[in-house]
């Protein structure tokens, strides 16, 4: 099982950009899932998440401009930015709580990161 992260770009300030995380691999369950993000010289942080249901949470800055969404056929989250600010500017990173097989426990995957660039 692996995550696989695309989607990044330049892009100026009030622009779009849509982040797609594939898992590959056949695991037995995918639960919750995330975006996460880095900026230069800052801490991860929490983007956004969506469960298995669909339930979605945000951090505040984007509440309004960014949209996690997932497609259980297709193995794939997505994360649709709009309206874009320099601040966005940071590497981003998907997560996945996934149960690999039947008999593992859940353990949780990061993708290698994709990077936003917004420029002013």
């Amino acid at each position: 099982v692996q995550l696989q992260a695309s989607g990044g770009g330049l892009v100026q300030a009030g622009g779009a950009l849509r982040l797609s995380c594939k898992v590959t691999g056949t695991p037995f369950v995918i639960r919750d899932m995330g975006w996460y993000r880095q900026a230069p010289g800052a801490q991860r942080e929490l983007v956004a998440t969506i469960s298995s249901g669909g339930g979605a949470t945000y951090t505040d800055s984007v509440k309004g401009r960014f949209t996690i969404s997932r497609d259980a056929a297709t193995k794939t989250m997505y994360l649709q930015m709009n309206s874009l600010r320099p601040e966005d500017t940071a590497v981003y990173y998907c997560n996945a709580d996934i149960r690999a097989t039947a008999l593992r426990s859940p353990k949780v995957y990061w993708g290698q990161g994709t990077l936003v660039t917004v420029s002013s």
